[in-house]
């Protein structure tokens, strides 16, 4: 075999560590942006003597000013509560609308599809301690807007990875035609998760048969460290918030990886509006986990991947979960954020 030219040993050495380094390349910190929104504190009235519970899901309703929002009955989890857990709220942060009693333990993920039916993910299930968590968790569940339910995907209280149960799923999203996309696997994040631990998309039919799945845990190209957030662009296109990675894929509706942006932090929650703006919020990032990132909500167009906008953590020095997890925004560009650590639902507007 014939020896090959230096130059030649050289360049393929040069294209081998480029790649390399643009996969391992890290992105400055995106903290020093304009801040044009205030916060409305207490907007929403919950009934008297009932308090908020931690809360990653917020969602908009078909209307585009009513407000839905599943919180943890009170605490941070809603076993053994009476309380409804799914709550409709008006523009002006009256209750509307409540149900789901009984039905949940870990209420996480939410969806308003275009129909306004109200899907709802349980991302805990039974431990082998609490009889009252028994034949309960790791589902989404379907609803119509007045609280009918209609579909209910993965069986109730079973963990799994096949075509018909869930580990901890955390979001839900349908996409025009009516397929179901679901972000299974929220201990991916952890530093002791086991490889078996899911991380994976499913794809259902509108109907709730299984087409298909794709991911794993690692940190590659379509795999996730908790696929913890989903949301479509108005092409189509289907953007996950892979938290532990910190990171946003962007992925077609057969699963094919198209690409991977670091700009807007380490995610927990993303909403994308008719116009593309991408609400991406941080509850999370630390000195341990995301050096040099600031917690906060960060805005931007998709079309561009541009971030433009940057409302801080009001926490000088946040511990914990702080900030919002679950974020959405209505018609009228008002945000709302759902907040974990803090216990409750914020409203930003424009100053």
């Amino acid at each position: 075999m014939s020896a090959r030219h230096p130059s030649f040993v050289l360049l393929a050495f040069v294209v081998v560590f480029a790649a390399g380094a643009h996969t391992q390349s890290t992105v400055q910190p995106v903290n020093d942006l304009p801040n044009p929104y205030q916060t409305v504190e207490n907007y929403f009235k919950l009934p008297e003597g009932r308090t908020w519970g931690s809360t990653s899901a917020v969602d908009i309703d078909r209307d585009g000013k009513s407000i839905w929002v599943a919180e943890r009955c009170g605490a941070n989890s809603c076993v053994g509560s009476n309380l409804p857990p799914i709550l409709k709220f008006d523009e002006s942060g009256k209750l509307a609308r409540s149900f789901g009693a009984g039905m949940f333990l870990f209420p996480h993920g939410i969806h308003v599809d275009r129909d306004g039916n109200v899907w709802i993910t349980d991302a805990q299930g039974p431990d082998g301690k609490d009889p009252r968590r028994d034949g309960k968790g790791h589902q989404v569940v379907k609803f119509s807007p007045d609280g009918k339910v209609l579909m209910a995907l993965g069986k109730a209280g079973a963990a799994g990875n096949g075509p018909d149960t869930f580990n901890e799923p955390n979001d839900v999203v349908t996409a025009p035609n009516g397929d179901i996309f679901v972000g299974d696997g929220h201990s991916g994040q952890n530093r002791n998760a086991k490889p078996e631990t899911n991380a994976r998309i499913v794809k259902f039919t509108k109907d709730g048969k299984y087409i298909k799945e794709w991911g794993k845990l690692g940190s590659g190209p379509g795999e996730f460290r908790t696929p913890h957030s989903l949301a479509f662009d108005s092409k189509g296109r289907l953007f996950v918030a892979d938290r532990g990675n910190l990171r946003l894929q962007i992925f077609d509706q057969e699963g094919t990886f198209l690409e991977e942006w670091k700009q807007f932090s380490r995610l927990s929650g993303i909403f994308i509006d008719k116009n593309d703006m991408l609400y991406g919020v941080d509850s999370e990032s630390s000195d341990a986990n995301h050096p040099g990132w600031k917690r906060g909500l960060r805005i931007g167009s998709v079309r561009d991947g541009k971030v433009m906008y940057f409302v801080p953590d009001p926490e000088k020095n946040p511990t914990g979960t702080s900030a919002a997890e679950g974020v959405a925004a209505d018609a009228a560009g008002n945000i709302y954020g759902a907040e974990v650590g803090p216990r409750a639902v914020k409203k930003y507007v424009k100053k």
